[in-house]
């Protein structure tokens, strides 16, 4: 592949954390997913930073945040504005897991990193595809295509195929983490123990009259859970029907709603299930949706709860944990190796734990002074906003009359004045987590008047209309203000309605429960992996995202099956150069320069000569170069190639092999790495007119003497074929030297030139 491929490491390389990748194919630059930590660590934000006005498009390949949670960030904050690709499932599934992931944080701190409206704004720029679909990139993109292929792993999780000019293929797949199991036949015992140990400690646990915690994520592998248990519930001989199943999470009910409307992307046998029977495999049974514990309280005990998050750093699962880890009688079964430093971590890193000291986050109502200094601040902000509304009413009205004397005063000046502008409604709105239409109106430069009275001339009184039974005494309504109506705190208050506080407290907490880990992650064994790249027998291999140990045994494996392979481990922020061919540079072409071309064409390509001055602010080289530019949208976005000699007797005289050298020769390899270094593209000047040495003519094409008969023939010359070479009205022959070159042979005469110029037209001369 002769264009320039650069991958760049953002994040997750050498380590369990979020996956974030630049690649680079020539000018453009895709971003391969944007994710975040459990942790929201801003190291991942501030290496993004370096980048994110350079990326061209991102290409997302699962909807969890390890893949995709630095989204609304980088869009509400660092200003990313491209175009997002990701399928279908991954753009809604993926909003489900932003909705929850932030609600769970706001309900217990002020999370103030990215808001839902930063949701919203992120996920309006993706455009969703299905598997299979190719996308022709235009502009800088222009010859890119992208093609998104099913991975398996999740719903709509995408293996990304990315493809230049029909040339080599770049695939980005993210593979399950692999596991080291000697063969297939211990990698289904794995399958099955899973199956064993869940239902044994869901068993077990139920009928010792205690409750299970399963921690999972939000709508990703928990339909998969989901599912197997409601299916197990179904199933008489189990004898679970008489206990409770729910799902809770803050979006529970449309994620189980949106994944019945996407069976097609999932398996063939779920899909014959669907047609055959007609039977949708998410209309479950046994299976509660709860969006608050104030649900699942009414929930009947003992039970089986399926909750986000699954690191416990937030959300319900935190709170349950929190509440049921301290009783002997209920199990916490986690699903999620997630990132070190988080809860789930910790637990599964130390399984013998049972004291804790947890940092309990709540969000509570405000009271006493607290709420007395709020609802004034709240009153003076109301009383300014109230007076300033006042004042640009009086301001409208002056206008008006000013407008009004103006008129009279000047009846010959035409007046030209503009009210298109579009009050929009004030105001975010709150405990909502999908879109709502922001409505705007028209602001014209008179006042609005309310109607005080109907069409009979009556005054409108809006206190005869209402009911007294349900009219509020004064005693009430100061108590509904201060969020404590009848003087009780109901149990499920919405909190985004009434003042509140987060607090923060540290508790030691005593681990009685049976905290158990049981890999749900879709991993694969390590045989496997090696198998598939194996197969797929890539040139170039780049690792990323597993701990260092991992990386070096699967580069190692990789090595030993194709000897010619190239396998890079990159560290952090390290980018590896992964072009193909050597000794190829980017150059910038000056307006002026380009402007001077002039072209030549040759079948689907132009090309030109440049006599330039090579700017790479530290050595100017004077030098001949031959560009050529594909039939491309953008003119100067073309390729540049050296040629040292011309020989017409290549199709493109402008080979790599001569770029390789002229640049060789042009740069040496100090200067090469300086400006990898500095990351300084060189800038192409053009040479003044009195300076340009000139060149010898270069011919480009190789045209075949049995085509060029026709030409011959078509003009009215004879032309045969004799001893393989071409003879012309008996005058002129035309053959193919050992060189490869074609010679004129005859007398200097009419034909001769005739020939000779016909055969030029047959290349392009620069």
């Amino acid at each position: 592949m002769t264009s320039i491929i650069k991958l760049t490491a953002v994040s997750g390389v050498q380590e369990e954390s979020a996956l974030c990748y630049l690649l680079q194919v020539d000018e453009f630059r895709f971003l391969l997913d944007c994710g975040w930590d459990e942790n929201f660590s801003m190291d991942i934000i501030d290496a993004m930073k370096r980048y994110v006005h350079q990326v061209d498009a991102v290409l997302l390949s699962h909807p969890d945040p390890i893949h995709l949670g630095a989204l609304p960030y980088a869009v509400g904050k660092l200003g990313l504005n491209c175009t997002i690709y990701a399928t279908i499932p991954v753009y809604k599934m993926g909003q489900m897991f932003m909705y929850d992931l932030y609600q769970s944080r706001n309900n217990s701190e002020d999370f103030t990193l990215f808001t839902l409206d930063d949701v919203d704004c992120a996920f309006d720029k993706i455009q969703q595809l299905k598997y299979s679909q190719i996308v022709n990139l235009k502009g800088k993109g222009h010859g890119l295509s992208i093609t998104p292929l099913p991975a398996g792993h999740m719903i709509g999780g995408t293996i990304w195929k990315i493809v230049k000019d029909g040339e080599e293929e770049i695939v980005y797949a993210s593979l399950p983490t692999s596991i080291k199991l000697p063969n297939f036949q211990h990698y289904v015992k794995y399958i099955n123990d899973y199956y064993f140990l869940l239902t044994a400690n869901v068993m077990e646990t139920l009928r010792g009259d205690g409750n299970v915690l399963i921690a999972v994520d939000t709508a990703g592998r928990v339909l998969e859970l989901a599912q197997l248990l409601d299916q197990i519930w179904r199933t008489k001989d189990a004898g679970l029907g008489v206990y409770s199943l729910a799902l809770l999470n803050n979006v529970s009910y449309n994620v189980v709603e949106f994944s019945k409307s996407q069976v097609e992307w999932m398996s063939d046998k779920l899909m014959r299930c669907f047609e055959d029977k007609r039977n949708n495999p998410f209309q479950f049974r046994h299976l509660s949706l709860c969006h608050s514990l104030a649900d699942l309280a009414r929930v009947p005990s003992p039970k089986v709860v399926l909750c986000s998050q699954p690191d416990l750093e937030s959300g319900f699962s935190r709170e349950l944990f929190i509440q049921w880890c301290q009783d002997s009688k209920n199990s916490v079964i986690l699903t999620y190796r997630t990132t070190p430093g988080t809860l789930a971590r910790y637990l599964i890193d130390n399984p013998g734990e049972k004291m804790l000291d947890l940092e309990v986050r709540k969000r509570v109502k405000l009271e006493g002074k607290e709420l007395e200094e709020y609802l004034e601040k709240e009153k003076m902000k109301k009383e300014a906003a109230k007076k300033l509304e006042q004042e640009k009413e009086v301001d409208v009205d002056s206008s008006d009359e000013s407008d009004m004397e103006n008129d009279l005063d000047q009846p010959a000046m035409v007046k030209t004045k503009h009210h298109d502008l579009m009050m929009k409604s004030e105001g975010s709105r709150k405990g909502s987590f999908f879109k709502q239409a922001k409505k705007s109106y028209p602001m014209f430069p008179t006042h609005e008047e309310r109607i005080k009275w109907d069409e009979y001339g009556e005054i409108i009184r809006p206190e005869e209309f209402l009911v007294p039974e349900l009219q509020a005494t004064e005693e009430e309504k100061s108590k509904l203000e201060a969020g404590l109506a009848n003087g009780d705190e109901p149990m499920d208050q919405d909190l985004s309605v009434v003042p509140t506080k987060c607090t923060c407290s540290i508790e030691s907490i005593e681990i009685r429960a049976r905290v158990t880990y049981i890999d749900y992650e879709g991993r694969s064994d390590g045989d496997s992996i090696k198998k598939i790249i194996n197969q797929m027998k890539p040139r170039q291999l780049v690792i990323v995202h597993g701990p260092p140990e991992a990386s070096l045994d699967l580069a190692e494996s990789c090595k030993a099956f194709t000897k010619d392979i190239k396998v890079y481990t990159p560290k952090l922020q390290e980018t590896v150069d992964a072009t193909s061919e050597t000794h190829i540079y980017q150059v910038r072409l000056k307006d002026s320069l380009v402007s001077s071309l002039q072209f030549c064409k040759a079948k689907d390509t132009e090309l030109a000569w440049i006599d330039g001055v090579l700017d790479m602010r530290v050595v100017k080289v004077d030098t001949g170069v031959l560009l050529e530019e594909g039939m491309k949208e953008d003119a100067e976005e073309g390729e540049l190639a050296m040629d040292v000699a011309p020989d017409p007797s290549t199709e493109h005289s402008a080979t790599a092999a001569a770029a390789q050298h002229a640049m060789k020769n042009l740069f040496g390899e100090d200067e090469r790495e300086l400006s990898e270094e500095s990351d300084i593209i060189p800038t192409l000047e053009p040479l003044p007119p009195q300076e340009i040495p000139g060149h010898q003519s270069v011919f480009i094409n190789e045209p075949r003497l049995s085509d060029f008969k026709q030409v011959l023939l078509r003009e009215g010359i004879q032309a045969e074929f004799v001893g393989g070479v071409l003879v012309c009205n008996n005058m002129v022959a035309v053959r193919r030297t050992e060189a490869g070159r074609i010679g004129l042979e005859g007398c200097l005469c009419d034909d001769y030139y005739k020939i000779r110029e016909l055969l030029y037209q047959q290349y392009a001369v620069v």
